[in-house]
């Protein structure tokens, strides 16, 4: 069955830094990609950093030049650094896996994990 456990969130000061990991197991992790989302109460989740398996990266505007994505294959795990942090990136991050297979046929495998909450303090 496969697994997907966030962790190192936590309550934080504004302008201090959090490192968030995902592990994901049972999967031929090097070939998903993988992306971190947020969702705040009230709003919708966000994507927040991604990164494809060869190692190409994506950033939400909010938080480029501060938050870094990286991916350990061999630990297949991902991880966020999160640097200088503000009260509004206080949400609940998410870890999601994402293959598109097209042989023998078209099919999407997507996994998603609980969450770990980021809380940042003003």
């Amino acid at each position: 069955q496969v697994q997907v456990v966030e962790s190192g969130g936590g309550l934080v000061q504004s302008g201090g830094s959090l490192r968030l990991s995902c592990a994901v197991s049972e999967i031929p992790f090097s070939v998903y990609a993988m992306t971190w989302y947020c969702q705040a109460p009230g709003n919708q989740r966000e994507l927040v950093a991604s990164i494809t398996p060869g190692g190409d990266t994506n950033y939400a505007h909010s938080v480029k030049g501060r938050f870094t994505i990286s991916r350990d294959n061999a630990k297949n795990t991902v991880y966020l650094q999160m640097n200088s942090l503000k009260p509004e990136d206080t949400a609940v991050y998410s870890c999601n896996a994402h293959h598109l297979s097209m042989w023998p046929q078209r099919y999407e495998f997507d996994y998603w994990g609980q969450g770990t909450q980021v809380t940042v303090s003003p």
